[in-house]
């Protein structure tokens, strides 16, 4: 028995550490699936399950950017605490989805502010009451319409919104000494994304913020993505935002393309690549097809 565990676990080990190849993780233990990393100018990323996790350890205290979920957020919170006993001077939230936000409840009582655009609260909040789990919550107390921002330690923090894109309240943060800007999913790196309509997506403004994007940020800024197919790949330049720029468009053309040849929903949505932008990969190509479908028809 004791050996037939050796060899489960060991298999166990092995299949982790192919998938998490990183040597933060490699020096862990072995069954931590996460990896907690520090990017540049003390700032840094985690990455366990849902969007990447953005954080700064300051001289004064942290900040964190997005939650993920109620069992992996108490991670980023242990990691961060090893660093240094400091206060949360804040959580930020770049949207509203659950995989962003449903671990904001393990900073109830830890972050002095929660942030994030006016829209993502007003969308936490319809969620939560929709699937009555709003005690389960804990929702922004601070937020804004188009600008932001607050100084922690020798680092300035800004905010931007661009209107919508992913959905009506993505907000990106540029950490401007270290030149790091968390941009949440507004963009999903060589990822078929989730376009998120009923929470007020628009593809067509959604190119416009991206544009916008590439014009405020320089060649040096790195990005942190929200989802990444390659999940050791949730950073890159603004040649990624460019490259995500084209699959959205290369969608809307594609997708108005069909339309006017007189090709109905169900057919476009047999489509297993979009031509001009074959990068993007993995599973859900019809959850653009449709959205970029309902767009272009009004729906």
């Amino acid at each position: 028995m004791e050996r037939r565990n050796f060899i489960k676990n060991s298999a166990l080990a092995m299949a982790l550490l192919s998938i998490y190849k990183t040597n933060v993780f490699a020096q862990q233990d072995l069954f931590r699936a996460y990896n907690f990393k520090p990017l540049r100018n003390d700032v840094g990323i985690f990455i366990e399950q849902g969007g990447t996790i953005g954080w700064l350890n300051s001289s004064n205290g942290f900040v964190v950017v997005d939650a993920q979920f109620p069992t992996t957020a108490p991670h980023v919170i242990e990691e961060l605490k090893k660093l240094g006993e400091k206060p949360f001077k804040y959580l930020i939230n770049t949207h509203h989805h659950g995989d962003h936000t449903a671990g904001n409840i393990s900073f109830k009582g830890l972050a002095e502010k929660v942030v994030a655009h006016q829209n993502s609260l007003v969308n936490q909040k319809k969620g939560a009451e929709k699937a009555n789990n709003l005690d389960k919550q804990l929702l922004p107390d601070t937020t804004f319409g188009t600008k932001w921002s607050a100084k922690v330690g020798n680092e300035n923090i800004k905010a931007y919104y661009y209107g919508s894109g992913h959905t009506n309240g993505d907000a990106v943060y540029h950490f401007e000494h270290a030149n790091i800007v968390h941009v949440g999913d507004l963009v999903f790196n060589r990822k078929f994304p989730y376009i998120d309509r009923e929470n007020g997506a628009h593809i067509g403004n959604w190119i416009t913020a991206l544009d916008k994007i590439q014009n405020q940020f320089d060649n040096d800024t790195l990005f942190i993505w929200g989802h990444s197919l390659d999940p050791e790949k949730v950073t890159g330049t603004k040649a990624d935002v460019k490259a995500y720029q084209n699959y959205l468009q290369s969608l809307l053309t594609f997708v108005g393309g069909e339309i006017k040849a007189g090709k109905s929903k169900e057919d476009i949505l047999k489509a297993t690549t979009i031509p001009n932008a074959p990068e993007w990969q993995g599973e859900g190509i019809q959850r653009s097809l449709t959205a970029a479908y309902d767009e272009l028809k009004g729906v």
